[in-house]
Order: structure tokens, then sequence, then C-alpha cells
């Protein structure tokens, strides 16, 4: 009876230390949100990680998580944290910079400072992106521009967008590589299990004769495939 008491008041005693975390950006939440305690299992389904990915969260610092005999818990704020965490990380955001974000997010003396300290990091990562595009398509602009040159014309004849044939998956899949989806992301707006990914990813490279994702995106716009002028994706 002591020993549930005492379990009691240091649940008591987290959730209290985790409401004092500070404020949290409004981030789209899982669809589904178990009662709490959350166990580590529903976490990592919630957000298609693995118990690792926890483990190294916690290990930074960014998250927490609570111990109920062997197993770790959270509570709905931290499931919260996590949705932050997990949106930094799929927009390409660095663990270390996200580290500094959730510092300054628990330092804020209110919701609309936290609010607009998130705006200022997501400002900052849509120039980042944008910088990036134009690198990238002025890359792919040079290349193209030797290929059509080229006299000996070996890579050009060897693939051409004709020979390139894709279904709708594939296409699809191709098409939000390019607009620099995550793979867990990717997966989940294909509705499909990462192992399957994989496999996807793997037919689209083959077709396009590309070694890695990257290569299969740029590829892709040359040989027309799919159209340089894509717009990235809008974030949920």
């Amino acid at each position: 009876m002591r020993d549930a008491e005492e379990s009691k008041t240091s649940l008591y005693q987290d959730v209290a230390t985790t409401k004092r975390k500070g404020f949290l950006p409004d981030i789209p939440q899982p669809s589904y949100m178990p009662p709490e305690p959350v166990g580590i299992a529903d976490m990592a389904s919630m957000f298609g990680v693995t118990h690792r990915t926890l483990h190294f969260y916690e290990e930074k610092e960014i998250i927490s998580s609570r111990r109920a005999g062997l197993m770790r818990i959270y509570s709905h704020h931290d499931v919260r944290r996590m949705a932050v965490v997990n949106f930094c990380r799929e927009i390409g955001i660095p663990v270390a910079t996200i580290q500094d974000i959730m510092q300054k997010l628990a330092d804020a003396p209110s919701q609309a400072e936290a609010d607009a300290i998130f705006q200022n990091v997501l400002n900052a990562r849509k120039s980042e992106l944008a910088g990036e595009i134009s690198s990238v398509r002025r890359q792919i602009q040079q290349i193209s521009d030797v290929l059509v040159t080229d006299d000996s014309g070996s890579e050009a004849d060897t693939l051409t967008g004709g020979d390139v044939q894709l279904d709708t998956l594939e296409r699809k899949c191709l098409e939000l590589m390019a607009e620099g989806y995550a793979p867990v992301r990717l997966a989940r707006t294909l509705g499909i299990s990462g192992d399957e990914l994989q496999k996807l990813e793997a037919r689209v490279m083959q077709k396009v004769s590309a070694n890695n994702r990257f290569q299969a995106v740029a590829k892709a716009f040359m040989l027309g495939v799919i159209s340089s002028d894509r717009q990235p994706a809008e974030q949920e």
C-alpha cells in the first residue's frame, strides 16, 4: 500500500514538473491520443519512430519520460512536445538546433512569446529551403546544359523521359521526394509502412537509373519526368 502511494505521489510530482516545461506552439497532434500514462510503444507508433529514437531524444533532454516498473511512460504534455520535435525533424531541422528551440520554448514567459519564437524558426527554415531549391535548380540546369552540348551523347542517349514508366504510386512517391518529404512523413502520406517505402523508392531509383533518392530527383528533373518548377510542400 505504501509503495502504491509513493508511486502515485511520484507520478503527480512528475506531472507537475512536466507542466513547468513551458509553452508549446500549436502543432498538429496525432489523430488518436491514448489515455495517460502513454506507453513507449504507443508513443513510438503515433510518430512513426523507434524506441531507440525516443531514447536518443531523452538523452538529448528534448523530451522526457517516467518509469512504471521497467517501462517508460509519457504524459500528454510529453506527447505534445514530441509533436513539436517530430515536426522540426520532418522539415529538416538538426537535433542540436531543436535542443535550442525547445529550451527557448521552455523559457518563454507566455504563449504569445512561444508562438513568436516558433514562427521565427519556421521563417528561417523556409528561407533556407528556398535557397537550397534555388541552388539545386541552378545545378540541374548546369548539368542539363553540359548534357545537351556533349557530342558523345553517352549519358543523354542512355535514358530518356519516355523510357521511364512509373505507375501512379511511384510517380507520387517521386514527386513527394522532390518536395523534400522525409521518409517517415512520406510513408505516412502514402499510407504504407517503412519497409514498403524502401521497396517503392528502390523501384523508383531503378527506373530512373539512380543510386540514391537525391540522384533520383535530380535525374527526374533532367528527364522531364517531373517538373522542375514544383514548389515545396506546405507544412501541415
